[in-house]
């Protein structure tokens, strides 16, 4: 298995895992939105997303840049801002 080395790459990769994670886990994201409770509710999967995220980026970008959590907010949170919520 090669690492990945490449900053566009690894954006990516953050990017189609929590997709994944939005897309098998549709109810516990309203949920977690309706009630802001998102991390409570997908602690296994973020958890899981985010060790398979560090499996495959290489260590120095994974120390210069954030993109993972870049990757929650995009995808969850900004996907989830047609949710009816009391955070917003």
């Amino acid at each position: 298995m090669r690492m990945i080395k490449n900053p566009d790459e690894a954006r990516r990769l953050a990017r189609t895992i929590l997709s994944d994670v939005l897309m098998y886990n549709q109810a516990k994201v309203k949920e977690g939105i309706e009630k802001d409770s998102l991390f409570d509710v997908l602690t296994e999967e973020l958890a899981e997303g985010k060790k398979y995220y560090e499996s495959m980026v290489d260590d120095e970008i994974r120390r210069t840049t954030n993109f993972f959590n870049e990757a929650v907010v995009d995808v969850l949170i900004k996907q989830g801002g047609k949710i009816k919520s009391d955070i917003w």
